[in-house]
């Protein structure tokens, strides 16, 4: 009873965790973008003159949001339109179940893996969750008897399945390197140490290529700048252009909550997710010969503060993409998907096959 209540407690908290960082992410994008374009940004809702900032912002819009009418457009399918945005935010909470955020918590005797879902099949589950999502996107097009709604909703069905394709095949590589698609294990592996133990063998360095083709897929699957296409406001197009209120804001939301599992997926596929250079189960152990003991508590808080800072740092990334690039046009969107990414992470298996085959 007390593993389950453990595991229940753990899940609990990492989606609340993630949950809160995305709601949080509003403000962080509107600080960002506001930073680079050398404005003040969020600095208008105040709680008896208190402004913090700007972070009461985030409340304003669900106080907002939630306060706002419901519009459902004559002629929709009323339940799958209300159906559509939990679709959405709802398979891309659950991915983060199977996200390790940390190694062993050892705990009156108790051995707690700091993973919701302790899954040997973790990336083909979150895989299958992402992909799940798109069928948000179709029925919020599909259902609201809107032609541009629809129109909005075709495009990102098309570029998920494009972008999904080569997100998958960007990654077999660091399968073929790692022989596993354990999360948990792919971290550990990460662990060990190239060029004399001076350099992590983490997945940016032995998958340089998958790193860019993954970031750039990811990119597409959240539908943001400069792969928003599917909700491309100068075209009067949206695949939620019928919603208001809080399910516009669970659309909203969702793009968020990729963000984030993007984020999330880069720092444990290619920078050794929760692992901290030279920082063994015990302690540091340096190159050059130094040691410094720790016990497990030290070292399981040093991992989850590691694996959040490298999730922080591919957020900034995303912002700082997100803001600077323009939009794509939609041919050059699929032809970027199909004819140049797609084909490099089929060359990037290739390579990495004869290579591993020539090492051994």
């Amino acid at each position: 009873m007390n593993d389950i209540l453990i595991k229940f407690i753990l899940s609990a908290g990492t989606l609340l965790i993630m949950f809160s960082i995305a709601g949080l992410l509003t403000w962080v994008e509107r600080k960002q973008s506001a930073l680079m374009q050398d404005r003040i940004g969020a600095n208008r809702a105040s709680i008896f003159g208190f402004k913090a900032m700007g972070l009461f912002h985030p409340i304003a819009d669900v106080l907002k949001m939630l306060s706002k009418e419901e519009f459902i457009p004559e002629g929709a399918n009323k339940f799958l339109f209300n159906l559509a945005p939990y679709v959405s935010i709802i398979f891309a909470l659950v991915s983060f179940a199977a996200i390790p955020i940390g190694g062993v918590l050892v705990l009156n005797n108790h051995v707690i893996e700091l993973q919701a879902a302790n899954l040997n099949v973790a990336l083909i589950f979150i895989f299958t969750m992402m992909s799940m999502s798109v069928y948000g996107v179709v029925l919020a097009g599909f259902s609201s008897n809107n032609n541009y709604a629809f129109l909005g909703g075709m495009r990102g069905a098309a570029q998920m399945i494009a972008y999904e394709i080569t997100m998958g095949a960007a990654i077999i590589g660091v399968i073929m390197v790692f022989n596993t698609i354990d999360l948990q294990g792919l971290d550990r592996a990460q662990g060990a140490y190239m060029l004399g133990g001076w350099l992590p063998k983490w997945g940016i360095f032995v998958q340089p290529l998958s790193f860019f083709l993954f970031l750039t897929a990811a990119m597409a699957e959240t539908k943001r700048t400069p792969f928003d296409l599917p909700e491309g406001e100068s075209e009067i197009i949206g695949y939620f252009v019928e919603y208001s209120g809080m399910k516009f804001g669970m659309f909203f939301l969702a793009d968020l909550v990729e963000t984030l599992l993007v984020a999330a997926l880069m720092a444990t596929l290619f920078f050794g997710g929760w692992q901290v250079p030279y920082l063994h189960p015990d302690g540091f152990y340096f190159p050059w010969g130094g040691h410094m003991a720790l016990s497990n508590l030290p070292v399981v808080i040093l991992g989850v503060l590691s694996f959040f800072i490298k999730v922080s740092f591919f957020i900034w990334v995303l912002m700082a993409v997100r803001w600077t690039l323009p939009r794509f046009r939609y041919d050059q969107l699929m032809n970027l998907g199909w004819k140049i990414l797609l084909p490099a992470s089929l060359i990037n298996i290739a390579i990495t096959a004869v290579v591993i085959t020539l090492l051994r």
